[in-house]
């Protein structure tokens, strides 16, 4: 099973209108100029990592294998809440993106492990940034709600 951007790169035969909102929304009337294609591949690019990438468990399933080699079910205790069906899937989707090696072990009984590939290191800069991203927006949410909880009480002792 092919990823759908492997499949039909015929997607983009969109209208001018949407040509020009996907320009302004992905890079602004602040960055340079950029052509019909050049925005095109960069959308693209992003809807690639976002497909990939897509979902509640695929990072947190990333990040707990960068403890090593685990089973199913090590994978499952670590991860909470996850569903079995989940976790098959989302291991599935991984490795068909080249992310996790699925290695079976003729033992009795069969011992299955799961673990990152070498090309899963290129996401670690990605993980990083969405971290100090995740932690500066969370930061600022918390000092927002402090500001409107203040001014709220201001508001209501006039």
């Amino acid at each position: 099973m092919q990823p759908y951007y492997l499949k039909d790169t015929s997607i983009q035969k969109n209208s001018d209108i949407l040509y020009e909102s996907l320009y302004l929304c992905t890079m602004g009337p602040r960055k340079e100029h950029h052509n019909k294609e050049t925005c095109t591949a960069s959308l693209n690019a992003v809807k690639d990592a976002l497909y990939v990438l897509n979902g509640k468990w695929k990072l947190p399933l990333i990040i707990s294998l960068q403890e090593g080699p685990q089973r199913f079910n090590e994978i499952q205790k670590s991860l909470g809440e996850i569903t079995p069906k989940i976790l098959s899937k989302e291991l599935k989707d991984l490795e068909l993106n080249e992310f996790v090696i699925r290695k079976v072990y003729s033992t009795t009984p069969v011992t299955v492990t799961y673990e990152l590939t070498q090309y899963s290191e290129s996401l670690d800069k990605v993980i990083n940034e969405l971290r100090d991203w995740g932690l500066k927006h969370r930061e600022r949410l918390v000092k927002n709600r402090k500001t409107e909880s203040a001014v709220a009480e201001i508001t209501a002792s006039l």
